[in-house]
């Protein structure tokens, strides 16, 4: 078997130390409570969380066709925890 030059290239650069001048620093308390409010949603934010999805296809179609609506497909591509 015959391996690619750059292959091998990349597995050596993924051997190098990685040097602490990249490294973050840690955030403080403050920060926390501040990144924190920033990511978590606010108030209202959340209506997706009360339609009652179907995590059926076939149910979801049933139910637009008896009450002649349309169907909102969410659907992600990749690994279920990553989301990719």
């Amino acid at each position: 078997m015959r391996v690619c030059p750059g292959f091998w290239a990349m597995g050596l650069i993924a051997l190098l130390p990685v040097s602490a001048s990249h490294a973050a620093e840690p955030i403080t308390p403050g920060q926390f409570t501040r990144l924190q409010q920033v990511v978590k949603p606010a108030a209202g934010e959340g209506k997706w969380q009360q339609i009652p999805w179907l995590t059926s296809l076939w149910q979801a179609r049933q139910q637009a066709a008896a009450q002649g609506k349309p169907i909102l497909l969410w659907e992600m591509d990749g690994h279920p925890l990553g989301c990719t």
